[in-house]
């Protein structure tokens, strides 16, 4: 006869690792505003332009930021990060999110 499955231990488990990758998410977000020196706009000025941001559709200024972001990301690598560490991909390697940096923002 089979074991019988922990369908609740399956669960907590599941719920845990869930909330894992949320802290990790909020906590690469936080990152990125300070890498990008964002942490000297206020709450309510980074808000706006992350709205701004997160609203628009033109797929040419997306672009032009996904390319600025990855941009970003490729000459910080190389001046701050040691080879064994760095990520092409940069800090924000999102599911789904074409670029690094447009992913933090629709993120958000």
């Amino acid at each position: 006869m089979r074991k019988p499955r922990d369908y609740d231990a399956e669960l907590k488990l599941l719920e845990d690792k869930a909330r894992e990758l949320k802290t990790r998410k909020v906590q690469q977000l936080g990152e990125l505003v300070i890498a990008t020196g964002a942490d000297s706009l206020t709450a309510d000025e980074l808000a706006g332009a992350l709205v701004v941001l997160a609203e628009t559709a033109d797929a040419g200024k997306r672009e032009a930021w996904a390319k600025r972001g990855a941009a970003f990301f490729q000459g910080r690598s190389r001046r701050s990060a040691p080879a064994s560490n760095r990520d092409a991909g940069g800090v924000l390697s999102q599911p789904g999110s074409p670029q690094s940096a447009s992913g933090g923002a629709g993120a958000a």
